[in-house]
């Protein structure tokens, strides 16, 4: 199967973060400042091997490719934000660029939503202001296509039956999304590819179609909110639902059960991208409004990489999408902490090299 990671650039400063949080906030931020909220829970979490580290710094992206060959992992899916000409978080990719080290593949995702002050801080108490938003103008199109193009020429550009692989987190916010994937792989193919291999992204079993009604060629299934739905579902769990939407606890549910909706029956059409979770605990972000999926072990993580494997294997296109590769402000990651070290990574190499 082919493994693409989620690769997030949230940890070099910036000069916007810096006014935003205040001098030096990057994800770890985040992630040192975060607190246990239950007997077990544990918070915060520190990284292993490469540390608190800084994108910023080759022999650091150089280790994290080596680490990701180690877990199968056929390439990153850089996310990319681009606000109307306004690119964020874009010097990783950039010095990958310039450089051509790593030689490992790459694809885009466009995170393409506003940001506002609960994006990347503490979402109980952080205002709800909007720092910078995410804007449709008219013959903005044609100037974003036109930037990123020289990351699709690149060799180690990751293709689908030859086309560039581009992912578009909100497919639902585009104005008008069939005019939007049309003109964009029209644009394609005016720069001499054959097109382009269009992906949407939804937490939901019921967008699927809705997504792919747009143009889309594929949609890749994160069916987080369809676990929360789940637990809403059930009458025995209300009181927790009820304190938990009035900011009073984190939502908590069990890894392993929610395993099974990832590789629910939806997974084997051909045009849905199944997903690779390794674990999810968004308190380092959310505090007590937190989704926490817990008792995710490495042994778990093997048993859902072999049972997507089995649902892709009878694909024509064995594409996997793993959430993620370093989203720790998520408890959402790859990269080897203090508790497992390398164990995820090995888990998940068992499986791609079946």
């Amino acid at each position: 199967m082919r493994v693409i990671a989620y690769y997030l650039p949230q940890f070099h400063v910036i000069p916007e973060n810096d006014k935003w949080w205040g001098e030096g906030f990057t994800e770890w931020t985040s992630v040192r400042n975060a607190r246990p909220f239950y007997a077990g829970h544990k918070q915060p979490i520190q990284p292993g091997t490469l540390g608190y580290y800084n994108l910023l710094d080759p022999a650091v992206r150089e280790r994290q490719v080596q680490l990701a060959r180690e877990a199968g992992i056929e390439g990153f899916c850089y996310w990319h934000y681009w606000f109307a000409g306004k690119q964020l978080l874009e010097k990783p990719l950039q010095e990958v660029l310039q450089s051509g080290e790593p030689d490992f593949p790459f694809c885009l995702g466009w995170a393409n939503e506003s940001w506002k002050a609960k994006t990347w801080l503490d979402q109980q108490t952080a205002p709800d202001k909007l720092l910078i938003a995410q804007t449709y103008p008219e013959g903005d199109d044609e100037r974003h296509f036109n930037a990123i193009l020289p990351i699709l020429q690149d060799k180690r550009y990751i293709r689908v039956d030859g086309k560039p692989l581009l992912m578009l987190y909100r497919p639902l916010d585009l104005p008008d999304g069939k005019e939007w994937t049309k003109k964009w792989k029209a644009m394609a193919q005016e720069a001499g590819f054959p097109g382009l291999y269009l992906l949407g992204y939804t937490h939901y079993r019921r967008e699927v179609d809705k997504v792919l009604s747009l143009g889309f060629d594929a949609v890749n299934l994160v069916p987080l909110g369809d676990t929360k739905r789940n637990i809403g579902l059930a009458l025995r769990h209300l009181p927790v639902l009820i304190r938990h939407l009035c900011g009073r606890s984190p939502l908590v549910y069990d890894y392993k059960r929610s395993m099974r909706v990832f590789a629910s029956a939806v997974m084997r059409r051909e045009d849905v991208v199944p997903t690779l979770l390794p674990n999810w605990d968004h308190s380092p972000r959310s505090r007590m409004r937190a989704f926490i999926l817990r008792n995710s072990t490495p042994q778990l993580f093997q048993q859902h990489a072999e049972a997507i494997r089995q649902i892709v294997d009878k694909k024509k296109n064995p594409l996997v999408m793993l959430k993620s590769w370093n989203e720790w402000g998520e408890g959402n990651y790859l990269e080897p902490d203090m508790q497992w070290g390398k164990q995820y990574i090995e888990a998940l190499n068992v499986v791609t090299r079946q």
